[in-house]
């Protein structure tokens, strides 16, 4: 197996095809990546923009540009000298249109008799397939040839020997399926089939059947025995029944191919990938929980959490806004999947509240019994036990079944635990505890305000022992904002008293109605800017129905969310605070710069097969999905590339991203032409009065020495006698500075770029 020197991301839809992936590859050679990684490529719902929506797991998607397409990237990939590395999705299909999907679409015809029955995870015994899509009841009619049922422009077809009969109502033919037409509401309790998280139109697949798995990878294992593929990164593998079974199935398909997936591990329990699953890593959550804390001051915590509590009135911790999240999504849109599991245990007095709480108190996403996660498992039912004493049966009848990994009452709460965890945690508890957002992503503890270098240090000594293959990665088409927002957001760390200014003063002048949402939104404001308001404005609208406390989804508050929008524009319109804001995004500016190259340098190059995503290489102020998969302007990217090789010089720091763009393809082209110089993980010395401001490592040749906490650092009148211990002969890829080694003062090795990347002489 060959593993990637680095990968980059693209996501690929029906605008941006495979073609359009074929045309990037020279760019991508010479930016210095080793692997073209590419979103979901097979079959997708009909103007997917994301293709995890697989309709047919048999064919290529003809609108991201079908085989001719892929033919075309293979070549084109080949003749540039990168991998290639696909993301295949195990765990669902889009089913919203039973006319795209020809299994879906014979299941509904045949049910149980269904040559695809074994394919999707339907509760047969529950009754008939429900599906959750009317406006109203009975708002469903036959089509005009009597062929199919009609709900809009969806077609549901007929069981043969089902169709109307003289004098026969839609109703009655209705009550012949195999399948329920029925409000969209009773997908909160009524659903008998397994979907992804709380979206009813992806159907959950059972790749735990040896067929299904076969039948489902066809076209993906052609992939690796045919076209070569080099990697696959497997989503969301927590949905699975046997996620490790399905792991070990699919290397003994694809031995050979590097192997990612997409883990979520928890940091606040120091959680580990399972060491028997035979893949190569994670997919770099992990990674950006080491490395985007590591720019956050730790010494802020004190003064953000009191400013925290005095503006919002919240006073609550995070472990308490995550109980509340994920109580809330257990009882409310994923209570169908309580409902199912307490279906296994009928005798069991209060098994759905019984449930609830276990699944609220688990401690990680979820468990693998019988091999990993019984301790889990036994710090859930002591919290559970302990809140509910009243349900001291239930727990007493529930736990020797959810201990019994073979038991289906257990597969089915463990495939649970991590879409509690998912909705409650990332899509609800991180929207509404807003102490210092920084810290609110995906795969990270909130609750954890920063990290010191020698916990950095120490983690990276473990990664490199443990997991030199895992991805790293400081942004995906999941995280909650850009990197570069990220890194501008942490310079606040460094000066709250300039900040807490900033917030009396916009709680005073351009109040909301919801006080942890207004904090939330000022600090997107300080991250991301006032220039663009449609995209301001539409990551507030999901924010704040994310957090469901005055509004949501479901049944929207328009008058409060009006009145929040109207604030926003507050801050943009009325040129006194306008004026205040743009002061205070200009003063945190420059720092955010240096600690996005800082941080864009560290993941670059620390252990691991690092991941850049669509567009990260120049500035990044994206903020969540869909804002994060919005086209990226290659050519303008290309363009500056070109420029800066001709020039040949390294440029300033400054709004072009060009020296982002500088910094990530001179730390991709020596990973990619000198990888031997990345085979091993030590940390530098730094001794000096700035020494807590220097990151600095030796990958086994490649030194990398980077800022953290420029504020303090300037304050503090910069890097004084501050020294770093260099091996001799080596020269700076970023500004071709050489330098003899010893102790070399950082003030002269930092004094064009916060970041240094030292090589030794080529032989």
């Amino acid at each position: 197996m060959t593993t990637p020197v680095s990968t980059y991301r693209l996501q690929l839809s029906d605008v941006f095809p495979v073609a359009g992936a074929a045309e990037l590859t020279a760019y991508l050679r010479d930016l210095g990546a080793g692997a073209v990684y590419c979103s979901p490529l097979l079959r997708a719902t009909t103007g997917s923009a994301h293709g995890y929506d697989v309709v047919d797991p048999r064919v290529m998607d003809d609108s991201r540009g079908g085989e001719a397409g892929w033919r075309t990237l293979l070549a084109a990939a080949r003749e540039h000298g990168l991998a290639v590395v696909v993301d295949i999705v195990p765990n669902h299909q889009g089913v919203g249109d039973p006319s795209q999907n020809p299994a879906w679409h014979d299941l509904l015809t045949h049910g149980p008799a269904s040559a695809y029955a074994r394919w999707f995870d339907v509760d047969w015994a529950a009754g008939r397939l429900l599906l959750p899509v009317l406006d109203k009841p009975g708002g469903f009619e036959l089509d005009g040839d009597g062929a199919a049922l009609v709900v809009g422009e969806l077609r549901f077809p007929l069981a043969p020997g089902t169709g109307p009969r003289p004098g026969e109502t839609a109703a009655d033919v209705h009550d012949r399926q195999f399948y329920e037409l029925a409000d969209a509401s009773r997908a909160d309790d009524d659903l008998t089939y397994r979907r992804f998280f709380a979206v009813t139109s992806l159907a959950g697949v059972r790749v735990e059947d040896p067929e299904v798995a076969a039948a489902t990878h066809e076209r993906i294992l052609r992939w690796v025995s045919d076209d070569g593929v080099d990697g696959l990164r497997v989503d969301h593998p927590d949905g699975l029944a046997d996620p490790g079974g399905y792991l070990r199935w699919l290397r003994s398909q694809v031995p050979d191919v590097w192997l990612v997936v997409e883990k979520i591990l928890e940091p606040a329990t120091d959680e580990h990938l399972p060491a028997d699953w035979p893949v190569d890593g994670t997919t770099g959550y992990d990674a950006l929980a080491e490395v985007g804390p590591l720019f956050v001051d730790p010494a802020a915590e004190p003064a953000f959490d009191r400013l925290y509590r005095e503006v919002t009135g919240d006073d609550l911790d995070f472990a308490d806004h995550v109980l509340i999240g994920k109580r809330a999504v257990a009882t409310t849109i994923l209570r169908s999947e309580f409902h199912r599991m307490a279906r296994l245990a009928p005798s069991v007095p209060d098994a759905v509240a019984a449930l609830t709480e276990l699944a609220s108190a688990f401690p990680v996403y979820r468990s693998y019994l019988p091999e990993h996660g019984a301790a889990d498992l036994g710090t859930a039912f002591t919290a559970a036990r302990r809140r509910r004493p009243r349900l001291a049966a239930a727990f007493d009848a529930l736990e020797p079944r959810l201990r019994d990994g073979a038991d289906e009452l257990s597969v089915r709460f463990q495939q649970v635990t991590g879409a509690v965890t998912a909705k409650g945690v990332e899509d609800t508890a991180y929207y509404r505890y807003a102490r210092f957002v920084a810290l609110n992503e995906v795969g990270g503890d909130p609750a954890a305000f920063g990290l010191g270098l020698d916990d950095f240090h120490a983690a990276q000594q473990r990664r490199q022992q443990r997991a030199p293959s895992s991805m790293t990665t400081l942004s995906t088409h999941d995280t909650k904002r850009g990197e570069d927002v990220r890194a501008r957001l942490a310079v606040l760390a460094e000066i709250p008293d300039e900040w807490e200014r900033l917030v009396r003063r916009l709680a005073a002048e351009a109040p909301m109605p919801d006080r942890p949402m207004a904090y939330l939104l000022w600090q997107t404001v300080a991250g991301f800017g006032l220039d663009q308001p449609e995209r301001l404005h539409a990551y507030a609208e999901k924010a704040m129905r994310e957090a469901a406390t005055f509004t949501g989804w479901a049944d929207p508050d328009e008058e409060l969310e009006a009145a929040v929008h109207a604030a926003l524009d507050a801050l943009a319109d009325r040129p006194d605070l306008r004026s205040a804001v743009d002061a205070f995004i200009e003063r945190i500016r420059p720092f955010g710069w240096s600690n996005a190259l800082g941080q864009k340098l560290v993941q670059l190059t620390m252990p691991g097969v690092p991941d850049v995503y669509q567009g990260t290489e120049g500035w990044d102020d994206s903020l969540v999905d869909p804002d994060n998969r919005r086209p990226v302007d290659f050519a303008r990217l290309r363009a500056l590339l070109a420029d800066l090789d001709g020039a040949g010089a390294p440029p300033p720091v400054d709004a072009s991203g060009a020296a982002k763009l500088w910094v990530v393809s001179r730390a991709l082209r020596l990973r990619r032409d000198r990888p031997a110089l990345f085979t091993a993980y030590r940390r530098v010395p730094v001794r000096g009065p700035a020494a807590d401001h220097a990151i600095a490592f030796d990958r086994g040749g490649a030194i990398t020495v980077a800022t953290r906490l420029p504020v303090r650092l300037a304050s503090n009148g910069g890097w004084a006698d501050t020294v770093a211990d260099l091996p001799h002969g080596r020269t700076d890829v970023l500004t071709g500075r050489r330098f003899d080694g010893g102790k070399v003062p950082l003030a002269g090795l930092l004094a064009h770029y916060p970041v240094a990347l030292l090589a030794p002489e080529p032989p």
